[in-house]
């Protein structure tokens, strides 16, 4: 029996089709392969069929609405398209008077819906922005108080300096940050069955450790742990054993935390000039720093502190 072209049937003779397969499947003792060519179909589809009946029953195989969704119109033009394209790279949706902080799918429906009077299903939307090359990614996060040009002069002009000095003198760059772990860790979601909520065990005392680390550029580490606030003391303390662990002279990159440029701090490095150098990052900019990662992989893997 030759292959059927199923989109040229009914809706009710599909509906019939797969009521019939699937029967010959879970009642006849058919394979799927003979049920297939019995009706006139390609055994991936039967398989299809068979798996929505185990999944959700007969109404699973019952004839749906052809057609579009109600209120859905035409595709959008090519000038509609190069417009929204522009709008959604150059602005963000509050930017445009959008019930939305960022660009999701449903944001870009509304978008099109108030611009052109075009309503489309979000399953279409998704189709344009693909077509498009946007992707869903999550934002990166900026600090109002950042100074964009003080970020470009140090990525641009300040960096690539230290770097060749760094080279020439045979000195070892450090990337510092400061962060705090604990053991109770946020999880997030987790899919399960209604009703049976996921258990995450974990115990039941909290236990919080502050640290310091330093990360080269080709991810060698060096760490200090401690209880209390972070001083000059504490900071003196692990840029001396730092010193000691490094064959090298030490450039160290810092944010720009109080105790980073504190009194005692400056006296110290300049008595240590010949085996370090302290440089900071421009203020607000955590992006520019590596240790910044090292930090958030901390916080997300650590799941207990014995």
């Amino acid at each position: 029996m030759s292959k059927k072209d199923a989109r040229s049937l009914t809706p009710e003779q599909q509906e019939t089709l797969r009521f019939t397969a699937v029967r010959m499947v879970f009642e006849e003792d058919y394979t799927q392969r003979s049920a297939a060519k019995a009706v006139g179909v390609t055994r991936p589809e039967v398989n299809k069929w068979c798996r929505k009946y185990e999944k959700f029953g007969w109404e699973a195989l019952k004839a749906g609405k052809r057609g579009r969704r109600p209120g859905e119109q035409a595709a959008l033009k090519p000038w509609q398209c190069s417009a929204t394209i522009r709008l959604i790279t150059d602005r963000m949706p509050d930017q445009l008077k959008l019930p939305f902080v960022l660009w999701t799918r449903a944001a870009v429906r509304d978008l099109v819906a108030d611009r052109y009077g075009v309503r489309l299903s979000l399953v279409t939307i998704g189709n344009y922005l693909k077509k498009w090359g946007f992707t869903a990614q999550k934002p990166t996060k900026k600090a109002y108080a950042q100074n964009a040009e003080a970020v470009r002069k140090w990525r641009e002009e300040e960096y690539p300096k230290i770097a060749q000095r760094a080279k020439h003198e045979h000195a070892t760059i450090f990337w510092c940050d400061e962060g705090r772990v604990t053991n109770q860790v946020n999880a997030g979601r987790s899919y399960a069955k209604p009703g049976q909520t996921p258990v995450l065990r974990q115990s039941g005392k909290r236990v919080k450790i502050n640290h310091i680390s330093a990360v080269t550029n080709r991810g060698d580490m060096r760490f200090m742990t401690y209880t209390s606030r972070m001083t000059q003391r504490k900071y003196i303390l692990f840029l001396a054993r730092l010193i000691q662990s490094s064959k090298n002279k030490v450039f160290f990159i810092a944010d720009n935390l109080s105790v980073h440029h504190g009194k005692l701090v400056r006296e110290w490095a300049e008595k240590h000039s010949e085996e370090i150098e302290l440089f900071f990052i421009p203020s607000y900019s955590p992006e520019t720093n590596p240790d910044e990662c090292l930090n958030r992989d901390v916080k997300k893997n650590v799941t207990e502190i014995s």
